[in-house]
């Protein structure tokens, strides 16, 4: 609640409207006695595990190349998630009978990080994620809350020990203290929850990120232990990874569409799209990136004002007015601590 107090959670008002219910199962779903919880691995399939977080970094460097959160690159983990809870929802019912119950996938206001890590899925690392010693911090969390009662599992210890690599990895600082976030600073919240004019002052942090940023748990120790996912859904789709910023912002509303049907990109809408990719053209622009000004261009007159208000900031992005951003530092990577 202090978190809350603080204005932490920008413009996400629902995590203040449902209060004291979204730590309270019962309260949010009457009849609750247990939360069940699930976690499922979301790397690719064809991640190379030996080195997949400097391969992420790098990608970091190039300041013309879209970057998709890796989560985003495939299905719309809600729907594969909650397919897989309903599956063994029934399972349960085939060996104890009907049971009430009701299944979670980041589609309501649940404390998700909190009941998984109450439950032994892991601990809360300092990034605020979940972290696993065997699996890292790459996974989706899911819950089903069901009206029976069920032993009770044990958390685990937690393994940060004195590293702050998240905290320090952090574009906009976000981490603003161990075990504490503010969203409205956040990449990930900027770029996807957030519907109005990125602040003056992050832009040039956000450098090509135009949904989502990974960057707290790329540097993490413990991911080197990230486990890939064994569906297809997760497989990168054609279109989202490795392609150029003015490619993706050449896309018409009907591309957005017809691209990203059946992604979690498909919810911020074509305009919300425009206007990451604007930033992230204009911090092209300023590192010398060719094409960056023509591309920009094409959307000088765009009917939305806040496209139009993005791309006149990156325009004025020039090599002379503004330093290049640093690059992503990929050496001296921390060790897990035990």
């Amino acid at each position: 609640m202090q978190w809350l107090a603080h204005g932490f959670h920008g413009e996400m008002k629902y995590m203040a409207t449902h209060g004291t219910r979204r730590a309270r199962p019962a309260e949010l779903v009457p009849g609750t006695v247990s939360v069940i919880t699930a976690r499922m691995d979301y790397l690719p399939r064809d991640t190379p595990l030996d080195d997949w977080q400097a391969v992420e970094f790098d990608r970091l460097t190039r300041p013309g190349e879209a970057i998709v959160s890796v989560y985003a690159r495939g299905r719309d983990y809600h729907k594969v998630l909650r397919a897989r809870l309903a599956r063994l929802a029934e399972r349960i019912a085939e060996e104890v009978g009907p049971f009430g119950h009701r299944a979670f996938t980041d589609s309501a206001p649940v404390l998700e990080a909190e009941l998984a890590s109450r439950s032994g899925q892991g601990w809360r690392g300092k990034h605020t994620l979940v972290l696993d010693r065997s699996a890292g911090s790459m996974f989706f969390l899911g819950e089903i809350y069901v009206d029976m009662a069920l032993p009770e599992s044990e958390p685990v210890t937690a393994h940060c020990g004195s590293c702050s690599a998240c905290i320090d990895v952090c574009p906009t600082k976000a981490i603003i203290a161990p075990y504490r976030l503010d969203a409205r600073r956040c990449i990930s919240y900027l770029t996807i929850e957030h519907g109005g004019p990125i602040p003056l002052e992050l832009r040039p942090l956000m450098g090509n990120r135009i949904y989502g940023c990974d960057d707290c748990q790329l540097i993490c120790p413990w991911n080197k232990f990230a486990k890939k996912s064994a569906l297809p859904d997760f497989d990168a789709r054609e279109g989202l990874t490795g392609q150029a910023l003015a490619s993706l912002f050449a896309w018409s509303e009907e591309d957005f569409l017809r691209f990203t049907e059946g992604s979690p990109i498909r919810r911020i809408g074509h305009e919300r799209w425009l206007r990451n990719i604007a930033v992230a053209l204009g911090n092209a622009l300023r590192a010398g990136e060719s094409g960056a000004a023509e591309a920009l261009a094409t959307r000088a007159a765009h009917p939305s004002e806040l496209v139009r208000e993005h791309v006149a900031w990156a325009l004025a992005q020039q090599p002379e007015s503004a330093s290049a951003a640093t690059p992503a530092q990929t050496a001296g990577w921390p060790s897990p601590t035990t």
